[in-house]
């Protein structure tokens, strides 16, 4: 009888550049706190606080190095990393220890910086949920997670920037303009994009924090416009917290009055003085630009179990369900919709979690797409669990089915995915692509995908 083989190879990433991130030494990939990688469908991307290393694994062999120009006085460093992948654009977006997102071509060509809010950026996450007849309403997003604060940017918006930039580089512009300006005020010549900002730290500070989706407003309240989010954070007060988010900044009726009555105030006084203490003109000084202001965000409801400290958070597809490691060893299922917890596991310590989509028990004579490639309804959702001190990889099928596969893992071994692509053909294509997950071992610098089929 033959073995199965659960994996397959798809390339490989080894290559002498991959010093200056630390490799040669055994486990580097998944010792260093400060070592970031993300996936795309034929590359990856590694980042090591302040050099990002842009790698194919299809055989192509081309490589990118982007040194992003940080701040020495503050110390700034690359603290988040994640593709954003539009159609036939493809850009890497980077967050930084002072809160600026940075967005990168495969040239290393900076395409905008922004500010979103002072602090570090904890987490990039790009998702998004298609109309269709299970889901009513469609979003697309790009969510910075910092401690205590979530930032939504549109996806479409993110697009649109985008479009422009390739155009102005295209019409040749863009290189008269960056050599000028960009690195002057990069605020101002890169524009700012809209966004919406919200404070969770109610229950303490989280760790890491994602919007599940959108939720319907709350109870006796007047329809209107706006929409609401809903957002889970983990953090070590609480192990896990949920927020409904408001799209309204609106203020208090006093808070109003004051942002208008105080700067009118100062300015009248600032131009009365003038009048009468005439001075040498100082030098202008460029101001630091201000955070926006938060919109509203409601608590609905938290879990504090200490010593238990939330540390990862992963969400699914349609993002109604959460898997949640904490540092008692623990995985907790959490359905985001009911905000209640529906699975527990125990005994996985430093363990990751990634949701994939595999093939159960199909019976390709039976099914309709056996001649035109498998579509949706033929996969069901699992859960890979990495256990990296047991050294294996678990499968379980979604939401309370049994253990599927059990697979050993190399240690120094990394569980990454591809990132959500904005795709929009609204998935025409005859067949279907799955949710994978990919091992990165870092040792050997062999990237393999889990097969989707269990036979």
């Amino acid at each position: 009888m033959s073995r199965r083989i659960h994996t397959t190879d798809v390339g490989s990433i080894a290559c002498d550049e991959l010093d200056e991130l630390g490799a040669g030494k055994e486990g580097w990939l998944v010792e260093n706190p400060n070592l970031l990688a993300a996936l795309d469908t034929h590359s990856i991307a590694l980042a090591n606080r302040t050099i990002v290393l842009i790698l194919q694994f299809n055989g192509s062999g081309s490589r990118v190095k982007i040194r992003p120009d940080l701040s020495p006085i503050e110390a700034e460093y690359i603290s988040a990393i994640e593709w954003l992948v539009f159609d036939e654009i493809r850009v890497l977006a980077l967050g930084t220890s002072c809160g600026y997102l940075l967005i990168y071509s495969l040239n290393a060509q900076l395409l905008h910086r922004q500010i979103v809010y002072p602090g570090r950026i904890l987490r990039l996450r790009v998702r998004g949920t298609k109309r269709d007849l299970k889901e009513d309403t469609s979003s697309e997003e790009v969510c910075v997670v910092l401690a205590g604060v979530i930032a939504r940017f549109d996806g479409s918006v993110i697009q649109s920037m985008l479009h422009r930039r390739f155009q102005e580089t295209q019409d040749q512009f863009w290189d008269e303009m960056s050599e000028k300006s960009s690195f002057e005020d990069p605020e101002n010549s890169f524009g700012r994009l809209p966004y919406q900002l919200w404070n969770v730290n109610k229950y303490g500070s989280c760790a890491d924090a994602a919007i599940t989706g959108i939720m319907p407003p709350p109870l006796m309240e007047l329809q209107s416009s706006q929409r609401y989010f809903c957002a889970v954070t983990i953090g070590n007060d609480a192990v896990i917290s949920a927020f409904r988010l408001s799209e309204d900044r609106k203020r208090s009726l006093v808070g109003s009055i004051l942002s208008k009555v105080v700067p009118a105030t100062f300015s009248t006084i600032a131009s009365l003085s003038s009048m009468f203490w005439r001075s040498e003109p100082k030098s202008v000084k460029k101001s630091e630009p201000k955070p926006q202001p938060f919109a509203q965000a409601f608590p609905l409801t938290c879990l504090k179990d200490s010593p238990r400290k939330g540390e990862k958070l992963t969400l699914s597809p349609s993002g109604t369900l959460a898997a949640i490691t904490d540092s008692l060893g623990r995985i907790l299922l959490m359905d985001t919709q009911a905000l209640v917890v529906v699975r527990l596991w125990k005994g996985y310590r430093d363990a990751s979690c990634l949701f994939v989509e595999m093939l159960v028990n199909k019976n390709m004579g039976a099914s309709s797409s056996a001649y035109h490639g498998n579509v949706k309804s033929d996969y069901c959702l699992c859960l890979a669990i990495h256990a990296p001190r047991k050294g294996i990889v678990e499968v379980w099928q979604m939401r309370t089915g049994h253990r599927l596969l059990t697979l050993t893992c190399s240690k120094g071994s990394k569980l990454l995915q591809p990132t959500y692509r904005f795709d929009s053909s609204n998935g025409s294509s005859s067949s279907y692509a799955p949710l994978e997950a990919f091992f990165l071992n870092g040792d050997s610098g062999q990237l393999s995908v889990l097969n989707s089929s269990l036979k």
